[in-house]
């Protein structure tokens, strides 16, 4: 399987580079969160968000260049997705975060929920200072979608009755609409034409709501080592994800352990196996092959560069992280 980190090579350096600079721009104001950022920005993730900004900005600018305001742009989203990762931790309770403790974890509650503050706040100062009111409308709407889907996630626990509609709904909420904003926020720093800014977002919408049906998916298929935390962690807090809500059309029984909220011991277990046993993970890879197939097709538009086709790849790097 192709990895993140080869896969974005065209933009390796500018990576290398966000990274630094993030450190620098949340530690140089405030020291006392300066081990929390190194801790933030010093670990392996995949980088994901930046990389579509920083890939989109050299497929739209004329020579593929990125300017310092598509570079700030890739800095706000991660911020922006860190931040929002901090206090999901917090809410969620969770101890690990890619096979590593968490902030809250390490430094406290306190310093966890400050230091998610202080990144929505750092995020939306450097928005401002991009100067274009467009993009900062983009990326305000990412912080409220955000919020958004973190509350309708807590209201919807346990709840049998969810649909697939609202579950993509939340979905895009709280992964897709920072990949599907941002993205568009590129092709405006960028002064692409409305049709084909329109399609840079339905190219990120449609990534994101299959990067998070994978995730979904992962959560039944990969071990706790792979995964960086518990299998069906997301099950056994209520969190109702596409593979249940397929497996429940097959297995009633599935709702009745849900709705007990796994009273009993093995009610766990015995939930976990009925959504592997069920056709609820496959259909969740078609759902998810098929945003990814939607999203490559709205770049037909874009000129034919290295940038280009490493977008295009990228969905189908997003399908192989099942196998």
């Amino acid at each position: 399987m192709t990895s993140a980190t080869s896969l974005f090579y065209p933009v390796e350096a500018d990576l290398r580079l966000l990274t630094e600079n993030l450190k620098q721009l949340v530690s140089a104001r405030h020291p006392i969160l300066y081990a929390a950022a190194e801790y933030l920005f010093g670990t392996e993730g995949k980088r994901l968000r930046p990389a579509i900004v920083l890939l989109l900005s050299r497929a739209t600018h004329p020579n593929q260049e990125i300017t310092a305001s598509h570079r700030r742009l890739a800095e706000i989203t991660e911020m922006i997705h860190t931040a929002s990762l901090v206090h999901d931790d917090v809410v969620d309770e969770s101890a690990l975060r890619r096979g590593m403790p968490t902030v809250h974890s390490s430094f406290g509650n306190r310093v966890a929920v400050l230091a998610g503050d202080f990144l929505f706040a750092q995020s939306s100062w450097y928005l401002a200072n991009l100067d274009n009111l467009a993009v900062v409308k983009l990326l305000s709407q990412v912080i409220m979608d955000l919020a958004e889907g973190e509350i309708q996630q807590g209201l919807n626990r346990f709840d049998t009755r969810l649909s697939l509609e609202a579950y993509l709904k939340k979905s895009y909420y709280k992964t897709a609409s920072l990949m599907a904003n941002s993205a568009k926020a590129a092709g405006v720093l960028s002064d692409v034409s409305p049709e084909m800014s329109d399609n840079l977002y339905r190219y990120g919408r449609h990534v994101g709501l299959a990067f998070q049906i994978v995730d979904d998916i992962l959560d039944f298929t990969a071990s706790t080592e792979v995964l960086g935390k518990p299998a069906g962690s997301d099950l056994q807090s209520g969190n109702l994800t596409a593979p249940v809500l397929y497996a429940m059309e097959d297995n009633p029984y599935l709702e009745v352990l849900i709705e007990k909220e796994f009273t009993e011991p093995e009610d766990l277990e015995k939930a976990i196996a009925l959504v592997r046993d069920s056709q609820g993970i496959e259909r969740s890879r078609e759902l998810a092959a098929h945003h990814a197939h939607q999203a490559a097709a709205c770049l037909a538009g874009l000129p034919p560069t290295e940038s280009r086709q490493t977008l295009i790849d990228l969905t189908d790097y997003v399908l192989s992280r099942l196998y």
